[in-house]
């Protein structure tokens, strides 16, 4: 990434007048030699300078003049000493960072020895003249803190100065910064000028320490001397009891306290020296303890008496460990013993800080002070490698106590959400291993054999790879071991490396440690060969890396691909770029037309993948033989039309992603454009867009830079040919870059899809940026040529759409085309554009107001506005003068000025009009004029206006104060529905006399029914009195006329209408008051009247305006978007300049927590059960407080709510629950808000404490709150949900983490489990539930024991056990089950056998009366549960240390009939599957073979197999359950794995047909599901394993389970039980003709494919059934026709089907079920589609031929990709060898589809009816067209948010314009004259496409003016069947004129 280079101002030397004239008049004195009069002359004339660039050059001239002179020839008057003075003065007088005083150090240090002493004198007389005169302000203190610090920054005559000041220096900074602490108590609230103060603070500090650090000598000779109360120890006093102030007031920032600390320590260094006393005292301040600081000075220990005191925060010891890191030497062997004391001390305080800390800023400090720690301990090692090993190195060495703690807090904190801490603990990790190895001997000869290291190493590897610190800590280990020491351990360690790579959480860590593996890999792979082994070693290197990513890139999902492209393979080829070659080779030898697994890029797409990345790489050119010789040209075209996004992005970034910018473009490249271009424009995946649009970026990039090249090389070069050479290339480029805006352009349709719309404005915008659409001559390619009037009124059109990201675009792109094409010069264009606009402001569709908004913004530049905004307001009788222009020539900014006024004030007058009569008839305003159009075209227009320099303030202050008065008008207007109760059903009572009644017949007519058919019927209300008022109450049926005589139309209004009236004003008000508080100029005091447009009373009031509507507002709309304005209004009054404002988020904060406090149901407060608006006013307050700042109004909030959301001691009462919900929901919000960030994380312990509480509440309200709590601290703590298994281990955290964290929530936890476990016995016989027990088992169920805890840990979950194990007591089923399952990650992995084996021994050994069932059933469930985790956890003992089966086997009865409990002999039943099953167990072989053997046993006699007990459908509790159970374990032993039970396949005696047939026979419907789903699954994968054997590799299922199998289908009443078994037999019936009988009859294929195509025209209602059925039938259908290919026998059936599957094509049809059809037509396209047998009939095989057209147009992509793979199964023949068997994207196929019909047109001889066919095609169904456009017209016109279906990518005028296309193509096909005989039907046609040429015209000319805006729906329609009707009658014209018509 290129980052833009910081540009440092300079300013001048700005001396008052006195100053400089005294100054030039002392450089004037005559005297002096030559060479000092020069000097003065260059120093008078940089005075007189005003420019600071050529102030810098005489100064250093200046400078060589001064290096010049020499001590003899040099006379020492008082010239030279002005020269000296003069130089100081400049010097002292500027800002610290400005290169002229840089530039003046420079010349300062230049001067010569001899004058060296001189310079000091005048610099420190300046210096000290500064300290001197410094006044009370503080702002000029900053600047002289500058100063010292830069007299210390490499400037030795700077450091000479200090030194002679120190007595001035020390004491000055030492009242700066007692001042700047006395000021900061004062500052509350004031964040901006708070966090300057701390800006000036951190400086002092800082300064006071470099003064320190560099006089450490004179200091110490200073003390030494007799005067006990001297001057500079006073200071040193002073400065140290301010490093202790900061250091115990945690309203410090941290970057300051932590300088302190450091200063601390520093001072304490010099008063005392360096040896070991300075430890002991630094010790002693770590410890707290005075004892240990005995040897210090008195003054030194009462200065510190602070740090020592025992109340002190938290923080004081880490950052006085930070100062004793950075300011104490640690390097060298010359450690005394409290050096070393000190040392180990250091961890040992920041290791007890982990579990105190809260904050995530001070975690990540601690993180990197241990790092800093071990660097520390590092280099002390490193220095002391002669010396004997001691205390030091036992207590680093790997194993130690240190050591393991240390690993521990590594282990805590590897995944904290904090890049920073996991960075830091990485670094942490790598430098303990280090440690280790510097310490121990072993380690440091040969770390491969230590243990340490080996057991370090299998534990992490050990580890689940969801844990992300695990990648970063081997990866340390591979930088110290080598990558082949990790190999050796674990050869699979790249392929599952690699099989992470699809996770976008993992992908960064897995690519990193890929990254050090393969590079480490390659360097010991070179080192072992040496010079003769390298191509052998790099042979075994790319076995181990590059064969596995070729095998992931070839067959994996393209989703899990996405991050090797990004993260790893660009690594590979920088660090091997000879591999690509080896990469090309290898997949060309695997042919392209293995697509791989379905979803899977194939070889051809793992190509295009390859070398991309290397020719974006850099590893190879195009001029090297890219095209010809490593890639065919046909490949690449493939590729560019791939069916697979990523593999066409891949082609496409291989075309234009390049290491050279001036690489020049092929014609080649171009070609392979124009074939890629028209098919990729519409892509529904916005990813796929954006990267389209950025990868065609580069490449005009490309265009541009090559072509700038080649025209400077045009003026240069000499050689003709050369120079026809380039012209010939930028004619080429011209070319190109015109075809390329006319294709794009020529997109832009009435009706063309959203995808398309947006990739072609996006491609015009960056060629209107890159090359401009200019039509001068000097333009390099002129592109402004192409554009004519009308694309640009396309374009222009396009700003109608409803997709605001299109007009956007649109909208930009018409300011860059030709202003001549664009047409808004033509006064009579801009005034029918501007009343459009006008008019659009007010429609009732709100996406209308936004178009508006778009044309206004268009106008803006335009001169002729307010002349057509005069005549708009002439025409509507308003009164409108609008601004006029002060100079006729004015300047865009002026003219964009003027013009936004006057639409702000024409659009103001408007509303203000429209306010007036909304506030007598909100219905009227309603249907008519709805106030928020005209209010957002004002945010609109002032968001363009450059508020920072404006010339009309006089005027925009009366407008802005007279828009902030009709806003809060329009809010009165309309607030009543928003805060209303129930605003969804609100018409408020009209006071307007004259609709009165007509209102009052509505409220009357809907008050005695309360149903909702108010909101789907429409009511007509007349805009005059009827005189009927006493009337019958009816809504009337007519239009009423007005008493003008004119024609007044009814309205039509419902309660939705009202309601989005209302709170679209109420956003509307909301934005345009945030906008004009947020943009526009403040008026203040401090800046002068003419300046700011508002004022801080306007400002003040606005927020109480927000206030009000986010405390009041019930309407959800409303108050999101009062919020949105409110945060900005926030963040304005944050950054104001005003004392006030800064104050008032704060005030607003306490009165809002205040009236919460106390807040009742009478309270105004709006008590919705989710506190409406009060969440997000607090919301906004907190959010806007600056990051940086100390958070005091957060802390200070949380604390209070904390405080209220606990439930209160005395019984709840309405005083209490109030506050009490208001509280959880606003701590709700806060904790869900992410901009709060870590910064809220120290508050989450009290607010999981309050939302398990609050379960405990008897009120409703306060539970419902705490339960939305609870599940937002879940995410908060754990992380948004990964996955879709509730329980992933992603979203669970180590119980050590968790609790280190959150350090409060041990004792609670504990503390509540044990209170909810205490009556949680079943024992009694009742029920007792703890509210709490819910949330405490969920919350601990999502912890673990990490396998690296140690032993013994003060957070152990032991404690917790023995209570979760209770829980499985409960009388409450859901209860034990999540017992089971919050035990599970408490059980190391390593002690579940035995955990399950003391289980075990608690359940009877035989039945008995005082039998427990709940128990039992407890007990049973945490079994299953741990058992489950035990199989499936990769880091579980190889060895099991015990047997369970000794516990298991005497407890079998649980099983057997003897256990009467159902539900327990489930479960016991499911744990003897877990343990008999094919996944590991703890049970010995003999042992385990045993127990399946007896298991077996107890199958075979239970009710599954032997009649007799719960087998009957109705049976005891848990009936369903056991079977269920016994069915898992059955199809285990006969279906999954039936080798490992010992149970033969072959024969229909055995057990295992008998026991799936028994299975299949079941009554039980769930049971039979079961098994089908199984047999399903088996057939499935033999299918997939069959396809890469080429032959059956069984003979599975027995003709036994075949023929119980199609009994089945043809009686299985239940019908999910029937759509299984019905996917069952179409697998079978791919490979064979299934046998089906029916009772003793065997049925014929025709009569099986007759009642399954009953069976599919039976269930069309049910989706997966008639999926099913009619997939069978297809198999039926594919069979027959194979076996009787005349198809003469069932031609009846066939024509059923066919209907079926084209009825399953349509629009309308379930999305499972238009992808069923697509499978079927793909399978079916060889044998019936394609056939020239036309098996089907022709008309019916044309009918699926249009079903799949249907679904190439589908708007699900899924569906589309799908019916694009008939290309595949197409029969060679019909196929451009080019594209046979290769996937192909929709549109082309299409477009492919569309033409192979017509070549079998051809091949049937049926080119007449193929004509016919597609000109009907062409023409379009125009009956249900019409239909559809009514619906949409009605959906359009009253109900606001519901629309029909509709297709967004399909593209009527480009499939009318493809079909054309072919048309004429077919024209040319011989057979055409048989169309002769077709007279009457081409009679038919010309009519049909008159009629409906005529008809289009006549309804586009009755539409409106502009109706492209006004009805865009309608026109496109329109238009579309416009365009049907002209290519219609062109192709019948065509063939008049061939004369076969006539």
């Amino acid at each position: 990434m290129v980052t833009k280079k910081k540009t440092v101002k300079v300013e001048a030397v700005v001396l008052d007048k006195d100053r400089r004239d005294k100054l030039i008049v002392s450089l004037s004195v005559d005297g002096g030699d030559e060479w000092i009069r020069q000097l003065a002359q260059t120093l008078q004339d940089c005075l007189a300078l005003t420019d600071p660039m050529q102030q810098i050059q005489l100064v250093k001239k200046a400078g060589s003049q001064l290096e010049l002179l020499s001590e003899e020839e040099t006379s020492r008057g008082p010239l030279l000493q002005a020269c000296l003075h003069t130089m100081a003065l400049i010097y002292t007088s500027l800002l610290a960072k400005n290169p002229l005083r840089r530039a003046s150090a420079s010349a300062l240090s230049s001067v010569p020895d001899w004058l060296q002493e001189q310079t000091v004198i005048c610099l420190s007389a300046c210096l000290s003249e500064s300290l001197s005169t410094v006044g009370s302000d503080h702002s000029s203190y900053s600047h002289l803190i500058d100063s010292i610090t830069a007299c210390l920054d490499a400037f030795p005559l700077g450091e000479r100065c200090i030194h002679r000041l120190l007595a001035e220096v020390l004491p000055f900074l030492h009242k700066a910064l007692s001042e700047y602490l006395q000021l900061n108590s004062g500052l509350a609230g004031r964040h901006v000028v708070q966090a300057q103060l701390m800006h000036s603070c951190l400086a002092a500090v800082k300064a006071s320490m470099l003064v320190v650090q560099r006089s450490q000598e004179l200091i110490s000779a200073a003390l030494q001397e007799v005067h006990p109360h001297c001057t500079l120890q006073l200071t040193l006093r002073g400065l140290l009891d301010c490093y202790t102030h900061i250091l115990t007031d945690e309203n410090f920032l941290q970057a300051v306290q932590s300088t302190a600390g450091m200063a601390v320590v520093l001072l304490t260094r010099s008063v005392m020296g360096s040896g070991d006393r300075v430890a002991a005292v630094v010790a002693g301040l770590l410890q707290g303890s005075e004892q240990s600081g005995e040897c210090a000075p008195v003054w030194l220990t009462q200065s510190c008496t602070g740090l020592y005191d025992s109340g002190r925060p938290a923080g004081v010891s880490l950052y006085l460990c930070h100062g004793a890191l950075a300011m104490l030497n640690w390097r060298g062997a010359t450690q005394g013993p409290k050096r070393e004391q000190l040392l180990l001390l250091v961890p040992h305080t920041l290791l007890a800080l982990d579990t105190s800390v809260k904050e995530s800023s001070t975690a990540m400090v601690v993180a990197r002070v241990l790092t800093l720690w071990s660097g520390a301990a590092l280099e002390s090692l490193q220095g002391g490698l002669s010396s004997p090993p001691g205390l030091l190195h036992d207590s680093l060495r790997g194993g130690s106590e240190l050591q393991g703690h240390l690993l521990e807090h590594v282990y805590t904190h590897w995944e904290h959400p904090l890049d920073g801490v996991r960075h830091q603990t990485r670094a942490l990790f790598k430098n303990l291993l280090l440690l280790h190895q510097h310490s121990s001997p072993l380690a440091f000869s040969d770390p491969y054999r230590d243990p340490y290291f080996t057991q370090l190493t299998h534990n992490l590897l050990g580890l689940e790879w969801h844990q992300r610190g695990k990648y970063g800590s081997l990866a340390c280990l591979v930088e110290l071991l080598g990558a082949g020491y990790l190999l050796a351990l674990d050869p699979q360690l790249p392929s599952r490396l690699l099989g992470l790579m699809g996770d976008q959480t993992l992908a960064p860590y897995a690519s990193d440690l890929l990254e050090r593996l393969f590079v480490s890999h390659k360097a010991q792979l070179v080192e072992e060969g040496g010079t003769g082994g390298t191509e052998a070693g790099m042979e075994r290197w790319h076995q181990t890396w590059v064969t596995p990513l070729l095998q992931v890139l070839c067959r994996a999902r393209l989703d899990q691909t996405t991050y090797i492209l990004d993260y790893f393979l660009p690594k590979l080829l920088r660090c091997s770029p000879s591999s690509l070659a080896h990469m090309v080779q290898a997949l060309q030898v695997t042919p392209p037309c293995s697509a791989g697994p379905p979803g899977s890029r194939g070889a051809l797409g793992a190509l295009m993948t390859c070398l991309r990345a290397a020719r974006a790489q850099g590893v190879v050119q195009s001029e090297e033989g890219l095209w010809g010789g490593l890639v065919p040209l046909f490949l690449l075209r493939q590729a560019l039309v791939h069916k697979h996004d990523q593999v066409r992005m891949d082609a496409l970034g291989l075309l234009c992603e390049s290491h050279r910018r001036t690489e020049v473009l092929t014609s080649q490249e171009m070609e392979l454009l124009h074939h890629f271009l028209p098919s990729s424009l519409n892509s529904q995946s916005p990813g796929v867009r954006q990267l389209t649009v950025s990868l065609l970026k580069k490449l005009l990039c490309r265009v541009k830079d090559s072509g700038q090249s080649l025209q400077r090389r045009l003026v240069q070069e000499r050689d003709q040919g050369q120079k026809d050479r380039d012209q010939h290339i930028l004619d080429t480029y011209k070319e190109f870059l015109c075809w390329l805006c006319e294709s794009l352009f020529g997109v832009l349709l009435p009706g063309a899809s959203f995808s398309t719309c947006l990739t072609a404005l996006h491609l015009l915008c960056q060629l209107a940026h890159l090359f401009t659409f200019n039509t001068g001559s000097d333009d390099l390619f002129a592109l402004g040529e192409v554009v004519t009037p009308a694309q640009a009124q396309n374009v222009l059109y396009c700003v109608a759409s409803n997709f605001l990201e299109v007009k956007q675009l649109a909208s930009a792109l018409l300011r860059q085309l030709p202003p001549s094409a664009v047409g808004l010069q033509e006064p009579g264009r801009m005034q029918t554009l501007l009343q459009a606009a006008l008019d659009l402001s007010t429609s009732t569709k709100p996406f209308d107001s936004v178009t508006a908004a778009h044309l206004f913004n268009l106008f803006l530049c335009q001169p002729a506005l307010p002349q057509a905004l005069l005549l708009c307001a002439q025409e509507q009788g308003l009164s409108f003068q609008p601004p006029a222009l002060t100079q006729p020539q004015a300047f865009e900014a002026l003219t964009l000025e003027t013009n936004t006024l006057a639409v702000v004030q024409y659009l103001l007058l408007c509303l203000k009009a429209e306010v007036v009569k909304a506030e007598s008839s909100l219905l009227l305003a309603a249907a008519s004029y709805p106030l928020y159009g005209r209010a957002h075209c004002i945010t609109a227009a002032l968001q363009e206006l450059n508020t920072g320099c404006l010339t009309l303030t006089g005027q925009w202050r009366n407008v802005m104060s007279e828009l902030i008065t009709v806003s809060y008008r329009m809010s009165d207007v309309v607030s009543p529905v928003v805060q209303s109760s129930s605003p969804e059903g609100l018409i408020p009572m009209d006071t307007d006399s004259e609709t009165s009644a007509g209102l009052q017949r509505i409220l009357q007519e809907i008050q005695p029914r309360d149903t909702n058919d108010f909101f789907t019927s429409v009511r007509e209300l007349d805009t005059e009195p009827s005189g009927q008022e006493n009337g019958p109450a009816a809504p009337t049926d007519r239009p009423q006329h007005d008493s003008t005589g004119g024609s007044g139309e009814g309205y039509r209004v419902t309660a939705q209408m009202v309601l989005v009236c209302c709170w679209r004003s109420m956003k509307e008000v909301s934005m345009v008051l945030g906008q004009v508080c947020q943009s526009l100029p403040l008026q203040t005091s401090s800046k002068h009247s003419d300046q700011g447009l508002i004022t801080e009373e306007q400002v003040e009031g606005v927020g109480l305006y927000f206030r009000q509507q986010l405390l009041q507002s019930r309407h959800r709309g409303a108050f999101e978007l009062a919020y949105v304005g409110f945060v900005r209004l926030t963040d304005m009054l944050r950054r104001s300049g005003s004392r006030t404002l800064q104050q008032l988020p704060g005030r607003w904060l306490t009165e809002v927590l205040q009236e919460v406090k106390s807040s009742d149901p009478s309270s105004k407060l709006c008590a919705t059960r989710r506190s409406a608006g009060i969440p997000f006013y607090i919301q906004a307050l907190l959010s806007s407080e600056p990051k940086s700042s100390s958070c005091s109004l957060l802390k200070m909030t949380m604390r209070e709510l904390t405080a209220l959301a606990m439930p209160s001691p005395d019984r709840a009462t309405d005083q209490t629950t109030v506050p009490q919900v208001h509280a959880l929901n606003i701590l709700r919000a806060l904790y869900r808000d992410t901009r709060l960030g870590e910064n809220i994380i120290p508050f989450v312990s009290e607010g999981m404490q309050a939302a398990v509480l609050g379960f405990t509440s008897p009120v409703w309200a306060v539970r419902n709150s705490s339960t939305l709590l609870f599940s937002t601290l879940i995410t908060r703590i754990f992380g948004v949900k990964k996955g879709k298994d509730e329980h992933s281990k992603e979203n669970r955290m180590t119980g050590r983490e968790f609790f280190t964290r959150f350090p409060a929530l041990y004792p609670f936890l504990l503390s509540q489990l044990e209170e909810a476990t205490a009556s949680v016995d079943s024992d009694r016989g009742q029920v007792i539930l703890h509210p709490s027990l819910f949330l405490l088992l969920l919350v601990l169920g999502r912890l673990f024991p990490s396998p690296m805890d140690g032993s013994s840990s003060p957070l152990g979950l032991a404690p917790f056990m023995p209570f979760i194990i209770r829980c499985g007591r409960s009388a409450v089923y859901r209860t034990r089950e999540m017992a089971a399952r919050a035990l599970v990650p408490f059980v190391m992995v390593t002690q579940v056998p035995s955990t399950i084996q003391t289980l075990l021994e608690d359940l009877p050994l035989e039945a008995g009366p005082r039998t427990q069932q709940n128990h039992i059933h407890g007990i049973l469930l945490q079994v299953l549960f741990l058992l489950r985790s035990y199989q499936t956890d990769t880091h579980r003992p190889q060895a099991a240390g015990s047997d369970i089966s000794q516990a298991l086997r005497p407890r079998l009865w649980l099983a057997s009939r003897q256990n009467l409990c159902l539900v327990t002999r489930a479960v016991f039943v499911d744990v003897l599957g877990a343990v008999c099953g094919p996944l590991a167990a703890p049970v010995g072989d003999s042992e385990l073979k045993e127990l399946r053997e007896e298991t077996l046993a107890l199958l075979m006699a239970s009710e599954l197999v032997t009649p007799g007990g719960p087998s009957a459908v109705c049976g005891p509790p848990g009936t369903t359950q056991y079977l269920l159970s016994l069915a898992r374990l059955a199809l285990s032993a006969s279906v999954e794995s039936p080798l490992l039970w010992g149970m033969e396949e072959d024969g229909n005696t055995s057990r295992g047909p008998l026991l799936l047939g028994c299975l299949l026979q079941c009554p039980h419907y769930e049971v039979r599901e079961l098994a089908l789903g199984e047999v399903l699954k088996r057939l499935e994968r033999e299918r997939d394993e069959e396809k890469g054997e080429g032959e059956r590799s069984s003979h599975w299922p027995q003709e036994t389970i075949i023929s119980n199998l199609t009994t089945l289908a043809l009686h299985e009443a239940h019908p999910q039980s029937l759509a299984k078994v019905l996917q069952v037999l179409s697998v079978l019936s791919v490979n064979s003709d299934l046998l089906w009988r029916d009772g003793l009859r065997n049925l014929t294929q025709t009569e099986v494919l007759e009642r399954v195509l009953t069976l599919a025209e039976g269930f069309a209602h049910s989706v997966e059934l008639h999926c099913a059925s009619l997939t069978l039938a297809s198999r039926l259908v594919v069979h027959l026709v194979h076996s009787d290919p005349q198809g003469v026998a069932a031609v009846a059936c066939l024509g059923r089907w066919g209907a079926l599957v084209s009825q399953s094509c349509g629009v309308e049809q379930n999305a499972e079920v238009k992808m069923m059809a697509a499978e079927v037509l793909v399978n079916a396209t060889p044998t019936l589609l394609t056939s020239p047998n036309l098996p089907l009939g022709v008309s019916h095989t044309v009918s699926l031929w249009r079903g799949l057209f249907t679904l190439l147009q589908d708007e699900d992509q899924d569906v589309r990709d799908r019916a694009a793979d008939f290309i595949s199964n197409l029969p060679t023949h019909l196929l451009n060898p080019d594209v046979a068997c290769v996937s192909v994207c929709p549109p082309v196929a299409l477009d492919m589809g569309v033409g192979l019909l017509c070549q079998l047109f051809q091949l049937w001889g049926q080119v007449p009816m193929g004509i016919l066919t597609l000109t009907e095609w062409l023409l379009g169904d125009q009956e249900q067209e019409t239909a559809t456009a009514e619906a949409t017209g009605l959906d359009e016109e009253d109900f606001l948010f519901e629309k029909g279906d509709l297709n967004l990518w399909a593209e009527p005028v480009q499939w009318a314009r493809l079909l054309h296309r072919h048309l004429g193509v077919l024209f040319k096909a011989p057979g055409l004259t048989a169309l002769n005989q077709n007279q009457a039907e081409l009679l038919r046609l010309s009519a049909q496409a008159e009629a409906l040429s005529l008809a289009t015209q006549q309804a586009l000319e009755g539409l409106p003016a502009l109706p492209q805006f006004s009805c865009t729906i309608e026109h496109a329609r329109l238009a579309l069947q416009q365009e049907r009707a002209t290519l219609a009658l062109a192709i019948l014209g065509t063939l008049r004129q061939t004369g076969l018509s006539g």
